[in-house]
């Protein structure tokens, strides 16, 4: 078999800029469903009060229904990396798109809060293969030298999913005459949230046949030609068949992972496994997604008018994307370790500073105008920490980390432990909240200066590295 490279260089080791624009097309098309699992995981921060208030529900079973998705990701990661070895990453997106779709229009025709919670866990399992395909696929197709960057996608459209389901909340919230349970053409306004991802969904479907499959992938299932086109479309100026070669040698001793393969720990899990799953625990204990599915409840509580909270909601989104871009900038310059220390840093004071704020609060009186500001201040700061770091760093890092033999069962057991942390703060918090609000902030506080020495004990630097390389 000749290769048709013009001349070898280092296998995998760049790509050519006539062939970068195209791996930055089917990066961004595979990170589409990143849009969908920012925009789902996020829309029912504009959609709790309405829903609160139509089914006449506590602050606990609300928050049970807000998080009912979570424990549909848990399922959906934990399936994804077999599904997708099975029948491949392109397919697996595919039908997280049909089930993003069909979730969109459950949950805004629902008849109960049980079934609203239903179609909640349905589009959670496909939020869940999401967040497993994307950074795995991205991590297959991207060349070692770019991966970093284009790893950061996936983090980058989760936020912009973010951004905009606030954005499209806010302006339903106006057509409905700012009031949540507002009526256009027929349906309430929050349904209308819920039901807006069906547009994205159907986008998210037309693009995955848009894209090749993993080289990985072909090369695994037999179809070494079709793997070599996709390896000269993203990679260009390489030696074709070192290529092929290098990732047969590193596959031949590899099998389809199970979880069987993640055992033999001291503590049972092999050590690699067990950092995953911390940098996923860490990930959700600092509280971010508080933010993200509560802040309308929780700067109305505080004295913020509805309008005003939904303001503040999207302002933070745009933050989180500015701290993404932050990120993708410097993730494969200074490194993943130095970025989450930073972020670990900036987060801990961050949280300790809105703390302070809330131990001012007094009932359901507005906050004092300078414990205001401040916690105003420092939710913004936090958000913007966890970007340029922890967002971007962990699913970089979840797609290189682990090695080939067990990448895919090790990447679906630290998501789904991430979505499992995920559930417990998010359930938690409305109760949490009632009770202290300061203390709870304290206690995000602890897990993200805890998260410091955890890096610099146990997490590898992964900047630079093949796939191939991963031991």
């Amino acid at each position: 078999m000749t290769s048709t490279a013009k001349a070898p260089t280092p296998a995998g080791r760049t790509a050519h800029p006539e062939h970068l624009g195209h791996v930055v097309f089917i990066t961004a098309a595979a990170a589409m469903g990143g849009f969908l699992f920012g925009y789902d995981s996020s829309v029912i921060n504009g959609a709790n009060g309405g829903i609160q208030a139509r089914f006449d529900l506590s602050s606990g079973v609300t928050g049970t229904v807000a998080a009912s998705a979570l424990l549909g990701s848990a399922l959906g990661a934990a399936i994804a990396g077999r599904i997708a070895d099975r029948i491949g990453r392109i397919r697996v997106m595919q039908i997280a798109a049909v089930l993003f779709a069909v979730s969109a229009v459950g949950s805004a025709l629902p008849f109960a809060a049980w079934d609203l919670a239903a179609w909640r866990v349905l589009g959670g399992i496909a939020i869940g293969m999401a967040s497993v395909i994307g950074p795995a696929y991205i991590a297959e197709v991207a060349p070692p030298a770019y991966r970093g960057r284009l790893a950061s996608f996936q983090q980058a459209a989760i936020v912009i999913g973010i951004a905009v389901s606030q954005l499209v909340n806010w302006a339903i919230l106006n057509l409905a005459d700012g009031r949540e349970r507002g009526t256009v053409a027929g349906l309430e306004a929050w349904q209308w949230m819920l039901g807006v991802m069906l547009l994205p969904a159907l986008v998210y479907g037309l693009l995955s046949f848009a894209i090749p499959e993993s080289p990985r992938f072909l090369i695994g299932a037999g179809r070494i030609g079709d793997a070599r086109k996709v390896l000269a479309d993203v990679e260009g100026g390489v030696d074709l068949d070192a290529r092929v070669a290098e990732i047969e040698r590193a596959m031949r001793g590899d099998h389809k992972s199970t979880f069987k393969d993640l055992l033999g720990g001291r503590f049972g899990l092999l050590p690699i496994v067990w950092i995953g799953i911390g940098l996923s625990v860490f990930q959700q204990l600092v509280g971010i997604n508080v933010i993200f599915y509560y802040s309308n409840l929780l700067w109305q509580s505080v004295g913020v008018d509805p309008s005003s909270s939904f303001f503040y909601s999207f302002e933070t989104s745009i933050v989180n994307i500015i701290g993404t871009v932050i990120a993708m900038i410097f993730v494969d310059r200074i490194g993943r370790r130095p970025l989450a220390l930073i972020g670990s840093v900036g987060m801990g004071i961050s949280l300790a500073a809105a703390a302070w704020s809330f131990s001012f609060q007094n009932g359901s009186d507005p906050l004092p105008a300078a414990q205001g500001y401040v916690a105003l201040i420092a939710a913004n700061a936090f958000v913007l920490f966890f970007a340029l770091s922890w967002g971007v760093v962990v699913w970089v890092m979840l797609g290189e980390v682990f090695p080939n033999r067990i990448r895919a069962a090790a990447l679906g057991v630290a998501a789904s432990a991430q979505w499992i942390a995920n559930w417990v703060v998010t359930i938690t918090f409305p109760d949490l909240a009632e009770w202290n609000l300061s203390l709870t902030y304290v206690m995000y506080a602890v897990f993200a200066f805890l998260s410091i020495p955890f890096i610099l004990r146990f997490v590898p630097e992964t900047k630079g590295k093949k796939l191939e390389e991963m031991g």
